[in-house]
């Protein structure tokens, strides 16, 4: 495997895959970032970009894209995993926020984006989603659920579940207790589940446990 290591925010790991790992170390300005290049083994200017979101990417993914589809990716499930710190809670009072975790399959959104714009899009990504490394940033076959059916490869942020705020399979009552107190940079926690939840439905997806969370959360309203 090739190994290559860059010096950007926050003591962050991004990408492993089959031909390189990219790891982040100290921090430095999100222009800085987005000039950065991400090598992978297939990539470059000619390949179609794109970026696959499964929470709130689905509902306001924040920068310009040339189209989007319902994607599947296999081998990880979306779940409300992440003890959340910034955008939807505080240390002190942590929220809960979605993430891939291991095993299963997720549905959700990808975006295709103009390889003139991936940079700053990239470097957009890279601050949103790992304000605190929470995150494995991957690149992971999508399946394209529109036609054109087809297979491409999507960026996306897995679940890092040796990182302190991964929080793995909660039960609902955790859940509900989390998410009630939760209130970030981006807002209140609530706002944020029944947000995705709300286009998981659009969606055709039906998670019994989410749902089920949707229902106590929506007594508080």
């Amino acid at each position: 495997m090739e190994r290559i290591t860059f010096k950007t925010p926050c003591a962050l790991r991004f990408y492993e895959g089959p031909c390189c790992e990219v790891e982040l170390h100290s921090f430095i300005h999100h222009s800085q970032i987005a000039h950065l290049t991400l090598r992978t083994q297939m990539r470059d200017q000619s390949d179609e970009i794109w970026v696959f979101g499964y929470g709130s990417l689905m509902w306001r993914p924040g920068f310009r894209f040339l189209e989007h589809a319902p994607a599947m990716i296999y081998g990880v499930h979306r779940s409300l995993c992440i003890y959340s710190h910034v955008h939807r809670g505080t240390p002190e009072k942590p929220g809960l926020v979605m993430g891939l975790n291991r095993g299963g399959a997720c549905r959700g959104v990808a975006y295709r984006v103009a390889a003139e714009e991936w940079d700053g899009i990239l470097g957009y990504l890279r601050e949103r989603e790992q304000a605190t490394a929470v995150y494995l940033e991957r690149w992971m076959p999508a399946h394209i659920l529109a036609k054109p059916r087809r297979r491409v490869r999507a960026i996306t942020y897995v679940a890092d579940n040796t990182h302190h705020q991964f929080a793995d399979d909660l039960p609902i009552s955790k859940m509900v207790e989390l998410v009630r107190q939760g209130h970030g940079q981006s807002g209140p926690n609530i706002d944020y589940v029944l947000n995705t939840i709300e286009h998981l439905e659009e969606l055709g997806v039906h998670d019994p446990k989410l749902h089920a969370l949707a229902a106590v959360l929506s007594e508080d309203g």
